[in-house]
Order: structure tokens, then C-alpha cells, then sequence
């Protein structure tokens, strides 16, 4: 179903409903899968994250779309996007903008960079220095950004889709804590099934061209309605108290871990609920399930939790101990 394009200055445009806004974004998730295959459950955080006004975390190794698979989602929306390739030599100023002078006027004027867009795909964002990682926490937080003083509004919506390769790769620089809890899901991209990977084989030797979208007849099915009447029927999503209080005991579960050094905070917690919000709402519920915070608990906790060394080398893994509080922790009935 293809979306309403955004109402022009002096037209009035009904906004979609909410059983539009998820015929659009399902439509969504069909176009991204013209370019990229068998990677649902990435194509399905995003989703999730644009409905949640969070952001992602793709980590895979190189070679398996990462890059292509947020290329096809910006070609899939009504939405201005913008990219930046983070290298060592970036600067902040590279992506928040700078104060230029202007020798007309004799005065400095502000010249915005990328970061001034609703999806902002950062591209292999750990082989940048810290530094400059550090330059995207104000504008995942707060919307916003602060040059000379002066606090400066993104538009809305706004989605940082960063891409990173696994910390073991040669020229990377680990994201620090603060800036990966402000990533609302983690996504792993593995290495695609025997089967995809044929099929992906299949679609270059027919003329695909991953540089042309367009050619693989990618177009824009959802845009600012939609997501705007979608977002408004997840915050309607009912959460009873009995919800509530299993996200609290499987966040409280990872604080207990022997395994852990650090488990899940408060804000791990409100971010597994509203992702198991917008979760229910995609499968057609106006209320949540244990089965939907099982759903989203990896994906949304995995990078809010530390391993202790000595378990890092008996093997353990931050799935492997979610996995393991999932199993414990009694689920309502």
C-alpha cells in the first residue's frame, strides 16, 4: 500500500489510521526484502525502532548488507536520509555542522551537517575515534544539537542507523557504555543461510544492482503519516501490571548474574517495554504479551549488559545470559 506524501503548506491531508499505518508499514518490510535476503529479524528491529523513536545498532561482519539493508529502508520511506562513512580522521564538526565565516557579511553563520535529517545511516561507526562516536550522543538523546552555545532541533522523525564491525576487526574502537545504551535495539546480521546466499547469488547474476535501487523497483510505501498514526496506536497498546512487573524481574534478574558485571538499568527496562509494545501492535494486538517481551528481550538488552572477564573466557555470551534469565524468571500467567 503506498503511503500519502506529507501535506504541502496550505493543504489538509488526513493523517492515516492505525489499521493503514500497519498495512504501510508491512508493506514496508516487504519492499526492504526486494534487496535484501533472509534477514527479517534486522528488517523487523528497524521497524520496530522507527515506531519506538529509537535507534539501531547493526553489527555483522563485512560483506553481509548491512550498509544495503538500511539503504533499501531509507528508499522504502518518504523521508529525508542522509549518510556518513566514519573514518579515523573524522571530526565532530564533520557530522553536527560548524560555524562558517561568511566574508560578505563579516559574520559566522552556521552550516549543518548530515546529522540535520530524519534517517541518518553511520556507517561502520566503531572505526571512527570516540571523540568524534561521542558527537551523535546529544542528537540520539535529545533530538538536538548544540554548536557555539545554541541548541539546534533535528527534524522529526529521527533514526541513527549505525553500522559497526565486531570489535575483533583490525581499526575499530568499541563504542563507549554511555553511547550504546542509546541505541534502543542491537541487531546481528549473520552470514546468510546456504539457500539466501545462492538466492543472493541468483539476483546479481539477473542484473541486480545494490547501487541501483531503484532498478530493483524499490519504492516509498510508509512516510510522516503513517508513522505518526502508527505511533499513536502503540502508545494505546495496553500493558497490565503483571507485564510490568515481568520486564522489572528479568531486568532485575540480569543485576543478580554471576556472569555479569553490570546488568540492565531502569532506562534497559522502559526500553524493553516499549519495544515489546510496538511488537504487539505489529502482530495486531492492542495489548502486550510475556511473548512479546521474550520477542524483543535480546535485541533491546544484549549491548546494555557487561560480562565479567573470567566469564568472557569460559565463553558466555550477553545472549547466551539473557537467554539464561529468560528461562528463570516465572512468567505471568
Amino acid at each position: 500500500m503506498s503511503a500519502s506524501p506529507p501535506a504541502s503548506a496550505g493543504t489538509t491531508e488526513p493523517l492515516a489510521d492505525g489499521d493503514t499505518a500497519r498495512a504501510s508499514l508491512e508493506a514496508l518490510r516487504s519492499e526492504i526484502a526486494k534487496a535484501v535476503v533472509g534477514q527479517d529479524p534486522a528488517v523487523t528491529g528497524l521497524v520496530v525502532a522507527l515506531l519506538c523513536r529509537g535507534h539501531v545498532l547493526l553489527e555483522g561482519v563485512p560483506g553481509v548488507a548491512k550498509t544495503l539493508l538500511v539503504r533499501a529502508l531509507a528508499a522504502s520511506l518518504e523521508l529525508d536520509t542522509k549518510r556518513v562513512q566514519f573514518t579515523p580522521d573524522l571530526m565532530p564538526s564533520d557530522v553536527t555542522g560548524s560555524l562558517v565565516y561568511d566574508a560578505r557579511t563579516a559574520e559566522f553563520s552556521f552550516q549543518p551537517g548530515p546529522v540535520f535529517t530524519n534517517l541518518l545511516l553511520a556507517d561502520e561507526i566503531n572505526r571512527t575515534p570516540p571523540k568524534t562516536q561521542s558527537s551523535l550522543l546529544e542528537a540520539m538523546e535529545e533530538g538536538q544539537v548544540t554548536v557555539d552555545g545554541i541548541p539546534r532541533s533535528l527534524p522529526d522523525p529521527f533514526l541513527v542507523a549505525a553500522t559497526q564491525n565486531p570489535v575483533e576487526y583490525e581499526g575499530t574502537y568499541p563504542l563507549p557504555e554511555a553511547q550504546l545504551d542509546r541505541f534502543l535495539l542491537k541487531l546481528t546480521v549473520p552470514l546468510p543461510s546456504r539457500d539466501d546466499e545462492i538466492s543472493v547469488l541468483t539476483r546479481h547474476s539477473q542484473g541486480f544492482d545494490p547501487r541501483d535501487l531503484t532498478s530493483a523497483g524499490i519504492r516509498p510505501v510508509a512516510g510522516p503519516a503513517d508513522l505518526e498514526a502508527a505511533r499513536d496506536a502503540v502508545a494505546r497498546t495496553k500493558v497490565s501490571a503483571e507485564i510490568a512487573g515481568y520486564v522489572v524481574d528479568i531486568c532485575r534478574a540480569t543485576r543478580e548474574s554471576p556472569s555479569l558485571s553490570l546488568g540492565v538499568s531502569p532506562r534497559g527496562a522502559t526500553a524493553l517495554l516499549s519495544t515489546a509494545r510496538a511488537w504487539a501492535w505489529l502482530t495486531g494486538r492492542d495489548y502486550v504479551i510475556p511473548d512479546d517481551v521474550k520477542a524483543l528481550a535480546l535485541p533491546t538488552l544484549r549491548h546494555r549488559i557487561h560480562l565479567r572477564p573470567e566469564a568472557e573466557m569460559e565463553g558466555v555470551t550477553p545472549d547466551s545470559v539473557i537467554t539464561s534469565v529468560l528461562a528463570h524468571v516465572p512468567v505471568p500467567r
